[in-house]
């Protein structure tokens, strides 16, 4: 996956997440929760759909590597 594949699938998932938010001002080292105002079921609903449409296992040990829009696309990128 490359890094615009990646960006498009994680700002696809988050839409639907957040569908009011603007992810073209969305910047890529933002915190998502904060910038997006996810809570907890929010971020689990978000990584839950990136391990549904891509298959990556994802711990819970690597869920700081999604905290970040530039974070969740070098995880997905790896």
């Amino acid at each position: 996956m490359n890094q615009i594949e990646a960006k498009t699938l994680i700002i696809d998932v988050l839409s639907g997440i957040a569908p009011e938010a603007d992810f073209a001002a969305l910047p890529g080292k933002a915190q998502l929760r904060d910038e997006l105002d996810l809570d907890s079921m929010d971020f689990l609903n978000f990584v839950a759909a990136l391990h549904q449409q891509t298959k990556i296992d994802i711990p819970e040990a690597d869920y700081p590597k999604l905290f970040t829009l530039d974070g969740a696309i070098a995880f997905l990128r790896r």
